[in-house]
């Protein structure tokens, strides 16, 4: 359905607003127009490109600082963090994480995005991996956006143990999964 410049714009801040990640090529198929009208709208209505975007919700969620490793280390884009917790990262993939013949991402970028994601979560100046069990349920292709999202389900703070779930989704649709068995150095960490 056409709508006229001003309704659409309306429309269209309204949307970025309840979904600040979604694409300039998703916009202009919900519109269905150009992404440049997409573009020019967003311009004229000084709503800033998707990076500009992620960026900012992620300032506003990063309330708290991740311990376990620096924070340019995690793979994808951190946009939530509450340690010991939960965590959200976006990893976009690209030409460089797929293989060349056939457009699939390479497993290792979508097991490197919930491991770090993992050990990112964990509220402790050291945490590593002692165990993974992961499942690939579906193939990520290039220029899919993977939603990876941590949960902290258990802490045995004897061991110096914590399991992380860690589920990624491209749109609705699983296409990870992996439970962590971190190591962590503080073993007297609680959760409250």
């Amino acid at each position: 359905m056409k709508r006229n410049k001003k309704a659409r714009q309306e429309l269209l801040k309204e949307t970025i607003q309840h979904t600040p990640f979604i694409t300039d090529e998703e916009l202009a198929e919900k519109f269905s127009v150009s992404v440049q009208t997409i573009r020019l709208d967003r311009l004229e209505l000084s709503i800033p490109e998707l990076r500009e975007r992620i960026k900012t919700v992620a300032e506003i969620n990063l309330d708290n600082e991740v311990r376990s490793l620096p924070i340019d280390e995690v793979i994808g884009e951190v946009i939530d963090l509450v340690l010991d917790q939960n965590a959200i990262s976006i990893f976009d993939v690209t030409g460089e994480h797929v293989f060349k013949r056939n457009g699939i991402a390479r497993g290792h970028h979508l097991f490197a995005q919930a491991n770090s994601l993992a050990v990112a979560v964990i509220d402790d100046e050291l945490a590593l991996t002692a165990k993974a069990n992961i499942h690939f349920t579906r193939q990520v292709m290039e220029n899919e956006r993977v939603v990876a999202k941590a949960k902290v389900h258990r802490l045995e703070p004897a061991k110096g143990r914590t399991l992380v779930e860690v589920n990624s989704y491209v749109g609705n649709e699983l296409v990870f999964s992996g439970e962590f068995e971190m190591f962590r150095s503080n073993k007297t960490k609680r959760m409250d």
